[in-house]
């Protein structure tokens, strides 16, 4: 057998940078340059580098090889068109390595940037905003039928779909029908990171939301396929879900019957002054798995009140809602000042709500189901616990365990 020593290997893969181009695109007219995105993209091979020059593009992007498109100044606008940016691994089977950076998305009917069936995507330092333009009367009249989970948001302004590995990271989003969505409509969504975003004031849906959807018809399932081992990290949601429909600074949901959002991660977040809870966990249907999430060192501040079948009393921060139990759900390390109720829960199982600063001053705590609730070791606004009204915050419902209290405050971090 023919051996191949490291220093072959490592010339082959310094081959392939060597071989990689660059291509420019111009509004302007330089020399050298393209003048549409769309027309350098399909130019380019897989490896190479597309940069975009400053001024607006009135283009529909659709990326189907693996390349970096950098933007500098640039505005993709795409009024009457679908989306912004489309990577697409529905028509690329096995598409990766697709990096988007530096550009303005703004106007599309759909998504600002569609994240479909790819791995290793990173979408970072873009401002995605006033998309999703074919949302009418809490409907989306233009919806792919590769998206079926979406009638109600045509995308929002980031859509990871079926998309693993991949991270979306510094972005500001604003303005757009929700925020930032992870969906699993035409293939499980798993193992991606959403960090360092800015998500803002989007009206009609949650700022950040990992969500199990019906399957579409493409993805050769009858049964949904699951989002997973997702990281949500240090992100500020704030303004979201004000109107019609409504919506949380983070959700955290499984819609329909054996739906499955598990596993993932909410840590480190700031959720403030969104329409509904700062951070909304809910499972509607049986047989649907919204288990082992992790909810992690959050701040919440002023947030609303959840609602339909997992409405709670009032203004709430955290608020975990099941029709079936569900287990393994942990609500540690987050501070939540200027809500009625700094956490609900209503779920037939054991829910673990521990070191947590529950500043209130009105309900710590409110268990609205018939689960255990293991709420030791919390900062209840004073050294006694939930026991002297008006003073500390308290605790409600049967079931709750909530002695032995902290006897000083947990330090928020990050101390936003």
């Amino acid at each position: 057998m023919k051996r191949v020593n490291s220093l072959s290997l490592l010339a082959l893969f310094l081959s392939s940078f060597a071989s990689a181009s660059t291509l420019c695109v111009s509004s302007n007219g330089t020399v050298g340059c393209y003048t549409s995105i769309a027309d350098a993209v399909a130019a380019a091979s897989a490896g190479d580098v597309v940069t975009v020059g400053a001024g607006s593009y009135h283009e529909s992007i659709v990326l189907t090889k693996s390349l970096s498109l950098v933007g500098d100044g640039a505005t993709i606008d795409a009024s009457g068109l679908s989306q912004g940016i489309r990577v697409d691994g529905l028509t690329a089977s096995g598409l990766g390595g697709v990096h988007i950076s530096g550009f303005t998305i703004k106007n599309a009917n759909l998504e600002g940037v569609l994240v479909l069936n790819a791995t290793d995507v990173t979408v970072s330092g873009n401002l995605v905003m006033n998309n999703n333009l074919a949302l009418s009367n809490g409907v989306c009249t233009m919806l792919p039928s590769y998206e079926p989970g979406e009638a109600q948001d045509c995308g929002e302004g980031i859509h990871l779909q079926g998309a693993d590995h991949s991270i979306v990271t510094n972005n500001t989003v604003q303005g757009n029908a929700g925020g930032i969505l992870i969906s699993d409509d035409s293939g499980p969504t798993h193992d991606n990171l959403i960090s360092f975003n800015t998500v803002s004031d989007n009206p009609y849906a949650c700022g950040i939301t990992m969500a199990s959807h019906v399957p579409a018809t493409v993805s050769g399932s009858t049964v949904p396929l699951g989002v997973f081992h997702n990281t949500v990290y240090a992100n500020r949601s704030q303004r979201n879900g004000k109107l019609v429909g409504g919506g949380s600074g983070i959700g955290v949901f499984a819609s329909i019957p054996f739906a499955k959002t598990y596993g993932n991660v909410v840590v480190d977040n700031l959720v403030s002054e969104n329409g509904h809870s700062g951070i909304a966990m809910h499972a509607h249907a049986p047989f649907q798995s919204l288990n082992d999430n992790m909810i992690v060192g959050n701040t919440s501040i002023a947030n609303g009140a959840d609602a339909g079948d997992a409405a709670t009393p009032g203004p709430t921060g955290i608020n975990l809602y099941s029709l079936t139990p569900v287990t393994g759900n942990i609500i540690s390390g987050n501070s939540i000042q200027n809500e009625s109720y700094d956490v609900v829960v209503k779920v037939p199982a054991l829910v673990q709500v521990n070191f947590n600063a529950l500043l209130g001053l009105q309900n710590g705590l409110n268990n609205l189901g018939v689960g255990p609730v293991d709420a030791t070791q919390n900062w209840w606004s004073c050294p006694n616990g939930p026991t002297i009204p008006g003073s500390c915050s308290s605790s409600l419902g049967n079931n709750v365990v909530a002695f032995p209290a902290l006897s000083q405050p947990v330090p928020p971090q990050p101390n936003y």
